[in-house]
This record gives C-alpha cells, structure tokens and sequence, in this order.
C-alpha cells in the first residue's frame, strides 16, 4: 500500500510535463504564423524583399519612340549625336540582336502588363557604352531599372558578338589584303599591313587581390588591348584581356596577330623594294617591339636628311593606331573611363562589341568605299593535312623568317632609300 502513492505521483507529474510541452509547441506554432504574416504583409511579388516601382514602361516606351523613331520625331538631327551612329545602322542592330536573344522581344507578365521593349532594353545599353553613366542613371528617361540595365548590357554585347563577330572582327580577307597593300604603297611604304600598339583600359573594381597583377606603369589596375588599325580606322585585330602589369613585348608573346602567317594560312603576299624582295607584310610599330621582319619601326636620333625623312614618315603613318584608339573611345565612353564591373568576361565582351559596332561605323559612313564586308573574298580553305614532319618544319622557318633581325634590318633601310627616292628629292 505505501507504493501507491508514489505511483499516483508520478502520473501527476506525466501530466503537468506534457501540458507544459502543449503550451510551448502552441506559443511557438503563434509566434511563426505572426512572423509569416508579416512577411507577407511587407513584401510583394515572387522574390521576397524586392521592393517594386512602378516605372512607367510602356509610357517610357511611346516617349522614346516619338523622341527618336517615329517619321517626325523629336530629336531627329541629334539621333547620330546621341547614339553615336545613324539610325538605319541602329535599328539593323537592334533587329540583329532581338532576333538572336529573346530577351529582347517584348513580352507580357501573368496578367497581362506589357514588358520593356526591345527600343528601351537596347537604348539603355547603348547609353551605358557611348556615354559611361552608371546604370542606375538611365531610369529617369528610359524607364528602365539598376539590375534590369545591366542585364540588357551584359546580353546585348553578348549578342553583338554573335550575330555581327564574325563579319566586322575578323582577320583582312584576300580582298581586304589587296586594297590595304594599295593604300600602303600609295602613303610610300609597300606592302605595309596597317599599324599596331596597346591601349591601357583602367579597371575600377579590380579585386583587391588581383591588384598587383593588373596594376603596371599606369600605377591603377588595367587591362591591355592589343589592335592593328588601317588608315581608314578599322581595327582589323584585337586581343583584349591580359593585365596591365605586361608590357607591349608580352602581350606580342601571347598574341595570336601572326596566327594565320605561321600556320601557312595567310595569302602570299611578294613584293620588291631597293632591288630586294620580301613575302611578308609588315606593321608599323613603335619603339618597343622587337626588331623582327614583321616589324617596321622608326629611328629614334635620326642622322642626315634620308633617315630624318624616312622617320618622320613612319612616325606620321604609324598614328593610324592610335587615331583608331581615340576615336573608339570617343565613342564609346565606357571604354575611357574607369570600368565598373567585376568580373574581366564582361569586360572583354563589352570591349570586343565596341570594336565591333566601331567597324560597322565606319563601313556605314563610307569610309571604306570598295571594301568588302561581306565575306565574298575570302580566302580559300584549307585542306587538312596529316603529314606532320613538312608542316612542323615549315611552321619552324615560318617562325625564324618572322623574327629575323637582319631581315629588319635590310626592310628599313631599303624603305629609308624608297621614301627618300620617291617624296625627299
């Protein structure tokens, strides 16, 4: 009898626990059904926290198209002003990339409610390129949200690459080779290619480790752009994304600019100067390159009237590069200014279709007359071949014949005697 109560005890006990557990499970099971309704009356949309504007799209959209599109807009005589190229140009971009990206088509939300258009996204990434403005800056007129522009900017450059890359970033053509020999031989240096230097683009939001990397005589993180330009300004080569520590020898190391000579690929190019002949074509360059043949490069303390001559002609031809340089970044100011993006993909995407949309400029402006653009000259394919030991000793002599001094040597003061004979006398 004296262990009953123990027992009756212990089932007091059970009970008092479990009420008490019941309590705790209904405060909590409260406390998490106020912090959901909370959440649901402070955010709206599919993505917790995103706070929404009401932007006007389609308002944004009509004052756009009547400001520059329609047949009697509003800016009509400031459209090539504004967005750096003519409006036919303009439009075979827009309809090029919305073509290529979905994206860009105007779409409907779950309820109907028009999207951006193809015009809106477009512009405000054309605002960013050719004027450098922060994406956020571009809302007030375009109608268009911060993360929304760079969205449009990553995938329009992206596009441009893609649907226009293949025709306005190319190596010259047997066509391209022909007139650019004509040219040459015209301004007195025969069988001359164009001109070839660096640019430095400054990188703003290099990460901090990467610094010491991408930071060189500029004392600021850069990246490097290697171009060969032609008098008309097209940029025929362009090798982007290596870092600023490098100087203009390096980045040669790394480049690919006699890809296509080294591997038999490049068309034949002969030709006499002085009583000597050559079979390859050559660059202007400046003072740092390498004394190779594919080189011609001025005299730094010329002695007498020839080599007085012969170097202020070269120095005067050879700014075609950087002429090239100044006009794309007048254009495009993104590529002057500070880049303000994080990672050097973007960067180099957005660098190549500055190239890119630079070219098609050009070729709509006329300035390059009988060139041909569209690929028909070509030059022929090549056909695979599977006997290694010939290709391997012709890439070697290939290779040797590029970087011979005395062949520099020799093209230099054949050209001194050319010019001299030709414009000094």
């Amino acid at each position: 009898m004296d262990r009953y109560p123990d027992i009756l005890e212990d089932i007091l006990h059970f009970y008092e626990d479990s009420d008490d557990e019941w309590d705790m499970l209904l405060a909590e099971t409260k406390r998490e059904e106020e912090s959901r309704s909370k959440r649901r009356n402070k955010h709206r949309g599919s993505v917790p926290g995103h706070r929404i504007i009401r932007h006007g799209r389609v308002e944004g959209h009509e004052r756009l198209y009547h400001d520059y599109f329609a047949p009697n807009c509003v800016y009509d005589a400031f459209f090539r002003r504004r967005f750096r190229m003519g409006r036919p140009l303009f439009l075979r971009i827009v309809n090029g990339v919305e073509q290529y990206d979905p994206y860009f088509v105007q779409t409907t939300d779950a309820i109907g409610n028009l999207g951006l258009s193809s015009l809106q996204k477009v512009t405000a990434a054309f605002r960013i390129l050719t004027y450098g403005t922060p994406a956020d800056s571009i809302d007030e007129y375009v109608r268009i949200g911060e993360s929304t522009a760079i969205e449009s900017l990553r995938r329009f450059v992206q596009a441009v690459i893609a649907v226009f890359g293949d025709e306005y970033l190319r190596p010259p053509n047997n066509n391209d080779i022909a007139r650019l020999l004509a040219i040459g031989e015209q301004r007195g240096f025969p069988s001359m290619l164009g001109s070839i230097d660096c640019m430095h683009w400054k990188w703003k939001n290099c990460p901090t480790a990467w610094q010491g990397m991408y930071t060189g005589h500029c004392h600021e993180p850069t990246i490097i752009l290697e171009a060969v330009a032609s008098q008309d300004l097209w940029i025929w080569h362009a090798f982007f994304g290596l870092p600023g520590s490098l100087n203009d020898i390096n980045v040669l190391e790394r480049s690919p600019v006699f890809a296509t000579l080294t591997e038999g690929r490049a068309p034949p190019i002969n030709y006499r100067i002085n009583g000597h002949d050559y079979t390859m074509g050559y660059y202007l360059a400046n003072g740092i390159y390498p004394n190779w043949s594919t080189f011609v490069k001025t005299i730094p303390c010329p002695q007498g009237l020839k080599r007085k001559h012969y170097a202020a002609a070269q120095e005067s031809v050879r700014k075609d590069v950087e002429r090239a340089f100044g006009v794309l970044q007048a254009r495009f100011a993104i590529v002057r200014g500070p880049a303000r993006f994080w990672d050097e993909e973007t960067l180099a995407y957005i660098m190549k279709a500055c190239i890119i949309m630079h070219n098609m400029i050009i070729e709509d402006e006329g300035a390059t007359n009988d060139n041909d653009f569209d690929g028909s000259g070509e030059n022929p394919i090549v056909q695979v071949s599977h006997v290694h030991t010939p290709e391997f000793v012709d890439f070697i002599q290939t290779h040797h014949q590029i970087r011979s001094n005395a062949s520099h040597s020799q093209l230099q003061s054949d050209l001194i005697e050319h010019l001299w004979q030709r414009y000094g006398q």
